[in-house]
Parts: structure tokens; sequence; C-alpha cells
């Protein structure tokens, strides 16, 4: 028999308008996790790749920013168009590298191509204020200019959407861009670079710095890039945030969370077990949005947990480019092991075993990563499947007898990303959005994920910085304010300067 010849390909860095190697000698496998094979070689930045990108960052800020709002839209435009144009492509991408199911993938950029669509309305964004006459013969006005250079650093588990999340509000606003994405799922990135260059974007204001902790912290220390974006874990936002603020840079550190569903008596527990199964298990789990606890309040919890097993054991997972396929592998083998230990532990500290997905295997793929779809009923709160962010398809059901209870368990957790409530009662409702300590409220929708015009961001260990993402915040983060006091006398009447300070 012979062996099957695998093409690898090689994963090069974006700068300055042009895909290069770059001089960085270090490489990095890429795996399909599905199959388990490597279907990549990423090329690392060194610090000469670093340098010549903030180089060429730099000197396009410094132009780009002078661009009018009309060409700067017209490129936004453009480049909405082009994304578009190129889902397939990139969903094609996404699901190779990441693993998601191609329905999914195709899902992630949609609501990124929202968020163009949002930037693409910067005229309107970046309209100032203006106060006449405030004192004699003097007028106050304010106007928004960008930062310079800033730089997004992205998870693998949205390889399109959080970019997209950044980049076209940083670059309509009239900042150069530097991407660092995931060293896991780096090629949709790289299509994203090239669709940016063909809707006319100069060479430097987006480019695609591939690297490990070496780049990461060369980007939050060099002088010369001015903010940091960042979506990843709590103790790397910590480090991101701490690292860059003492370097003199804004920051916004999106960080990890623990999300909860409280599911009431009074809900409708079908249509609350279909989201949280939706909300669990969708992406393989892999989500900051990804509903981990279900909080079952009183008598609805047995019913809850008979329904939602129904409904863990019939999500079909298969390779992401299979046509039935709801939810594909895991991301790494590090990160099965690590879902596999903490469910185990759970298990033997008395938490009940609903449905195991450890030792799933799809035929075919044998060498994959594969977790099932896994659900624990009776999880204590000093378990760690309850205290860690699990970041797989584990469902964990904590019990309490009322919705008090509820808030109380959802305010005392460190985290405050995201987190919904299943009731028919408005009462109960408007009693939970306002005492939940969360920055993201789901009312019987399950993630909560705010509309390209309001912004993204929780609370607690789950932000770290006061700017949240894109939409208005997005637009104050990426620019900074000046107000002009002005005064225009006549010849005539040009003196009468007093030493007192001046109101009227």
């Amino acid at each position: 028999m012979t062996a099957t010849t695998i093409e690898i390909t090689t994963i090069n860095h974006f700068i300055n308008g042009t895909e290069t190697p770059g001089d960085g000698t270090r490489t990095q496998p890429v795996y399909n996790p599905a199959t388990g094979t490597v279907s990549g070689e990423l090329r690392l930045a060194n610090r000469a790749d670093l340098d010549a990108t903030v180089a060429a960052a730099r000197k396009a800020a410094d132009s780009w920013r002078d661009i009018s709002l009309a060409k700067r839209t017209a490129v936004l435009f453009k480049f909405r168009e082009l994304v578009a144009a190129h889902v397939d492509d990139l969903a094609e991408l996404v699901t190779a590298e990441h693993g998601k199911v191609l329905s999914d993938a195709k899902g992630e950029i949609g609501r990124g191509l929202e968020v163009v669509e949002f930037a693409c309305g910067i005229p309107t964004l970046l309209k100032g204020d203006y106060s006449d006459q405030v004192s004699t013969g003097i007028d106050v006005f304010s106007f928004r200019e960008p930062l310079g250079v800033v730089a997004g650093i992205t998870p693998f588990n949205f390889p399109v959407m959080v970019p997209l999340w950044m980049a076209p509000m940083a670059i309509a606003t009239g900042n150069a861009f530097i991407l660092k994405p995931s060293e896991r799922d780096p090629s949709a990135s790289m299509l994203l670079a090239k669709l940016w260059k063909q809707a006319g974007l100069p060479d430097g204001v987006f480019q695609v710095l591939h690297g490990d902790k070496e780049t990461v912290d060369g980007l939050l220390t060099h002088p010369d890039v001015d903010g940091i974006s960042f979506v990843g874990s709590t103790p790397i936002a910590r480090y991101v945030h701490e690292t860059a603020t003492k370097h003199g840079k804004r920051v916004q550190a999106l960080g990890g969370a623990k999300n909860h569903a409280i599911i009431m008596p009074d809900a409708d527990l079908d249509n609350a077990a279909d989201h949280l199964a939706a909300a669990a298990f969708g992406s393989a789990g892999e989500r900051c949005m990804a509903i981990s606890v279900a909080v079952a309040v009183g008598e609805a919890a047995d019913l809850l947990v008979n329904k939602v097993e129904e409904r863990a054991l019939a999500v079909k997972v298969n390779n992401g480019t299979a046509p039935d396929a709801e939810m594909g592998p895991v991301i790494t083998p590090a990160s099965k092991d690590r879902i596999v230990r903490i469910v185990t532990e759970a298990e033997a500290a008395g938490a009940a075993m609903v449905v195991d997905g450890r030792d799933l295997v799809v035929p075919g793929h044998e060498e994959g990563f594969w977790v099932g779809p896994t659900v624990l009923d009776h999880v204590k709160t000093e378990m760690t499947a309850y205290t860690e962010e699990i970041f797989g398809p584990v469902l964990v059901v904590v019990r309490v007898e009322d919705l008090d209870a509820g808030i109380k368990l959802i305010n005392s957790n460190p985290y405050g990303n995201g987190t919904a409530i299943f009731t028919s009662s408005g009462a109960h409702a408007r009693k939970f959005q306002r005492s939940v300590t969360v920055g993201m409220i789901g009312i019987n929708v399950p993630l909560p994920v705010p509309v390209a015009y309001h912004s993204f961001g929780g609370w607690k260990a789950s932000l770290f910085g006061d700017k949240h993402i894109y939409g208005p915040e997005g637009v104050s983060f990426y620019t900074r304010g000046k107000v002009v006091t002005s005064r225009w006398p006549e010849p005539t009447h040009a003196s009468g300067a007093s030493y007192n300070f001046p109101s009227n």
C-alpha cells in the first residue's frame, strides 16, 4: 500500500503589502484537528521582522490618517464586498485549521461583516461637537484623531470574526493595524490581508505578523506601537494589560469566561434545552460566550437534565466538512487532554455523569482531536469543572433553590462576560438583568453577543482596560479627542488680554 502524500503549505507573513517569509528561521506546524495531520508550516517572526512591520505601519499611519473620510469609506465598502464574495474560501480555511463545521465558520464571518458594515459609517461616527459663542467672540469645538499604530492579538477560536471586530474599526478611524493571529489557525488572516489590498488599502495599513510569545512581547513593548487589542484567556489578558500599559500604550484586553444560564421552572424547557445544547456544544464549546454552566432552579432541574441529555446524545460530531456535521473536534491534543482531565476529576469528586464524551471516536478520523458532548449534573462550586474555564463541549449543571440563589452564584464567580436567563416571567427577567454583575445578558437568548452598533465586553476578570470592543466604544478606543478653543478678534479689538482667568 502506498502512503498518502499530504501537501504541507508554508504560511508566510504579510508585511507592507507583500506576502513574505521574513527573516525569522523558526517555524511551527499547523494541524487539521479533524485528522490530526500537519497541514501547514507557519513562519515565526524574529525581531527584525517585527521592527520592519512596525516601521511600515508607522509610515503608513502618517499618510493614512490624512486620507479623506470619503476615500476611507470607499475602501471599507469594497473590502466588505470582497469578504462577502469570499465567505466560502474563508470558511474552508477556518474549518481546515480550527475544526468547526462549515456552517459555523460562515456564521462567524457573517458576524464579522456586521462590524465592517458599521465601520462603513465612520463619517457619522467621527462627527465632533461645536459650541458657538461660549464666551464673547470665542467658540469651542472637539474632534477625534487616530492613535497611530495599533496591534490586534487574536485567539484561535474565531480566526476571522475577532480580527474583523478590530481591524475595520482601527482602519476606518485612521490607524495602521498589525494583526498577530493565533499560531493554530493563521491562514484565514492571510486571505483577509489580500482582500484589504485588493480593496485599495495602501500598503502598510493592514499587516499580518505571525509569531509566538516573542512577537507578542515585542508588540507590547515596542515604542512605536500606540495601542493593543487582545482577546484570549484571562491570565494572558492580565499580562497583556499590565505589560502594555507599563509601556505607555492604550489597551483593551478581553479575557476568559464562565457563562451561566439560569433556567426557571416557568421557562419553556424544550426551548431552553435546545438553546443550552447549541450554546454549550456549538464550535465544540470553544467560545468565550459559550454557556458552560446551567443553573437549574428548583423543580426545573430533573426535567431539564433529561431534555439536555437527549439533545447531547443527538449531536452529530464529525469532520466539519461533512454535510450533516453539527460539531467538530477541539483544537489540539493538549486541549482534549485537559478537558478529559477536568471531567474525570469532577466525576471522581461526586458529579453525576449524564453524558460522557471522553472516549468519542469518529470513524475514518481516529487520529483527530475528538471530545463528544458531555453533561455533568450535581456539580459543586469547589470542583475544577466549575472553577475553571473548560473551553470544550462540557455543560455542567448546578442546582439552586431559587432565583436569588442563582444570582448570588453568578455574582460570586470571578468572571463577568456573559450570562442568560430562561423564563416566561418579565419580573424574573428584570430582576435578573438589574442584579447580575455581568457585562452581556441574554433574556431567553443563550449567546448574547451584541450587534455591531453596540459594543462587546464583559466585567470583572473578563475585561482589562476600560473600553469594550467594536461599536461606539471601539471608535473611542482607536481615537483620542482634541478640544479647540478658538477666537478670531477683529483687528481693532485684538487687545484686552487679562491676567485673570477668563470667564466671559
